[in-house]
């Protein structure tokens, strides 16, 4: 008996298989902007600098570059701490320096890569100077706000990742607001729909502008357990 290897004229030809995303092991170059290259000797790294050294980064073979926070900030948390999502803070350059780095480096086949830091923002954001106001207004539950106990102490004993309590009073809006870093990092409501959306409109402004995928900074923070219940002490056999 013979076999024919051939298929059948009728057969449907196999498909290739799906292309791997351009992540899948990729090799991404991180820049810390403030202190990778200085184009204006202000002694603060910039974007234009960024732009300047790009063919040398594109010379090490690397597929991706992944930038650090340059957003709008009071930098108490080295622009970690944002309080304008969709603008380059002013030591880094401006929008226009953001777009000719993201043109030379596609020019050079280098993917964008940009954090996003949606767990919290800076307490001087619009979004939390507005929450802050009042109970009723219409950010007041952009971010985690609750009563302290009854005897004045913050509402659960959750602890900031940098140490002490995670809860701040607010005088003005008699509440604890939480915060898992600094106080001045209030903790976004991450359940609110609301918050979501503005979230996500801020990332679609930065995908327009032609960046290519976002490093979500703290994400693992970014929702809280609504019933504030308190964290029960570690075994006394933790840690030993």
């Amino acid at each position: 008996m013979t076999l024919d290897a051939r298929a059948a004229p009728d057969a449907a030809p196999e498909s290739a298989p799906d292309a791997a995303p351009w992540w899948k092991g990729a090799v991404v170059y991180q820049i810390y902007p403030r202190s990778f290259a200085d184009s204006n000797n202000d002694g603060v790294g910039d974007l234009a600098g960024i732009t300047a050294h790009l063919d040398h980064v594109a010379s090490l073979g690397v597929d991706a570059v992944w930038l650090s926070p340059f957003f709008t900030s009071p930098m108490k948390d080295f622009g970690y701490d944002v309080s304008d999502y969709c603008d380059v803070d002013p030591i880094f350059g401006d929008l226009a320096d953001f777009d000719r780095l993201v043109e030379k480096a596609h020019a050079l086949g280098l993917k964008v890569i940009i954090d996003q830091v949606w767990s919290h923002t800076s307490d001087e954001h619009p979004w939390f100077v507005e929450s802050r106001g009042s109970k009723t207004n219409p950010k007041a539950d952009w971010f985690v706000w609750a009563d302290p106990k009854v005897d004045g102490s913050p509402p659960s004993n959750w602890q900031s990742v940098f140490g002490g309590p995670a809860w701040t009073w607010d005088a003005r809006r008699r509440q604890y607001y939480m915060h898992n870093f600094l106080a001045e990092q209030p903790q976004l409501n991450g359940h609110n729909p609301d918050v979501q959306d503005a979230l996500l409109a801020a990332g679609r402004f930065w995908l327009d502008r032609g960046v290519d995928g976002f490093r979500l900074d703290a994400i693992n923070f970014s929702m809280h357990e609504p019933s504030l219940r308190d964290n029960p002490p570690l075994p006394d056999n933790v840690g030993r």
